[in-house]
């Protein structure tokens, strides 16, 4: 965590929205307190049989517009505010893209890479055990994020379905397809990306064909969003890991091919760069796709990007935010452009609701139907009020959340 905290940032956000939207003191009480945390002690015997202790966390955010719904993160930096700060941007993005969902986030502040296939699978089914009277197809729907998978997903739906009786596949989304996942959910974070990316060069007058973009993080986000983006004509000149990163590749099915096979993104032919040099490189898009805060005060000086699209979960700091509104910079807002993992959870939901499955065409017209709906919403409040395109993502998702919390009323 850095002093410019996802948590801060959060509410800083929120006070905003707040403000511009002309609400009440007792709408922002209602709107920045959590409905409800649970912080568990999760014990793990290791495979040499020593028992370890971790923290685990699930935080609902808000369940006024339906069940919530988030990812369960594997971070060893994780702590409860920074897993309250993503429960509420949960929130805002399925209240922006109008999904029937309230916002949550979970993890365990942990390094899932060292942690043995059978060391993981027994820390994820404690987990869930700990959560279980939380969590349901009704109440709170987990998800893959940062360091878990659709591997983590399958351990928790069935740890829940045997307690349950029976088979649950709704309790969890992004899981394998053959236990109710949905096509297009590993890539759908990726895609959402991708298709933001589109139209904001679009916005721009930019030609997406043969425009450059740089990428921080070449994970689930990273790597999905570099290889929808490649297909819609665009070059990807740059991406990077925890190591660093490269440019040189010629196409970013080699690099992943060179990465399975050495596990780095030294192939032949790039050339090596920093993290930050990556994030000052003079290309049309910067794809922020790793951890938060990672556009900040200092980092956002060099920036020469003409549009950032954030493909992580509140990648950039207020100064940072500052620093590249006043440079003329369009800021694509994550609760906006990584909102597509949680769209086609949505689908993958109803699908195991009604145990009828979509195929891939159906999938990707509906995500891009959605997020085309809710870039176009952003665009229009962002003029309409004057506002940045953050500010107008915040004040539709917080707006949608408030009128819900009203029409609902105040019980007792």
């Amino acid at each position: 965590m850095t002093t410019e905290s996802a948590f801060e940032t959060a509410r800083a956000q929120l006070r905003t929205a707040v403000d511009q939207l002309g609400l009440s003191e007792n709408d922002w009480q209602t709107l920045s307190t959590p409905r409800r945390i649970l912080e568990v002690a999760v014990p793990l015997r290791r495979d040499n049989d020593k028992v370890e202790m971790y923290k685990g966390y699930r935080v609902q955010y808000s369940t006024t517009r339906g069940p919530s719904k988030g990812g369960v993160r594997f971070h060893p930096q994780i702590d409860l505010e920074e897993t309250i700060a993503l429960a509420m941007l949960m929130t805002w993005k399925c209240a922006l893209t109008n999904l029937p969902f309230g916002g949550a986030k979970g993890g365990i502040a942990v390094d899932a890479s060292t942690l043995s296939v059978r060391e993981n699978e027994r820390l994820t089914r404690r987990y869930t055990s700990e959560i279980l009277p939380i969590i349901g197809p009704e109440r709170d729907i987990p998800a893959p994020d940062v360091g878990t998978d659709e591997r983590n997903m399958a351990w928790m739906m069935d740890t829940y379905s045997v307690n349950a009786g029976f088979s649950v596949p709704g309790v969890v989304t992004g899981k394998p397809i053959v236990l109710g996942g949905s096509l297009g959910r590993n890539s759908a974070t990726g895609d959402g990306v991708a298709i933001s990316t589109r139209e904001a060069l679009r916005m721009r007058g930019i030609n997406p064909v043969g425009a450059t973009v740089a990428i921080q993080g070449f994970g689930k986000v990273g790597y999905w969003a570099a290889v929808a983006l490649e297909n819609m004509g665009l070059k990807v000149v740059a991406v990077s890991d925890v190591n660093g990163a490269v440019i040189g590749f010629e196409n970013v099915s080699q690099l992943w091919s060179h990465f399975l096979a050495h596990k780095n993104l030294n192939a032949p032919g790039t050339d090596r760069l920093s993290n930050l040099e990556l994030l000052h490189l003079d290309v049309d898009v910067l794809i922020p796709a790793a951890l938060s805060d990672s556009i900040t005060g200092l980092s956002a000086v060099g920036i020469k990007a003409k549009i950032v699209v954030e493909g992580a979960n509140a990648p950039t700091s207020p100064e940072g935010d500052a620093i590249l509104n006043d440079k003329g910079i369009l800021v694509v807002p994550d609760i906006l452009a990584n909102s597509g993992g949680v769209i086609v959870s949505y689908f993958e939901w109803v699908q195991d609701k009604q145990n009828y499955a979509w195929d891939g065409d159906e999938v990707r017209t509906n995500l891009n139907r959605i997020l085309m709906k809710a870039f176009n919403e952003v665009e229009e409040m962002a003029t309409s009020r004057k506002v940045t395109w953050r500010e107008a993502a915040h004040m539709l998702g917080v707006a949608r959340v408030a009128e819900a919390h009203k029409l609902r009323g105040l019980y007792p």
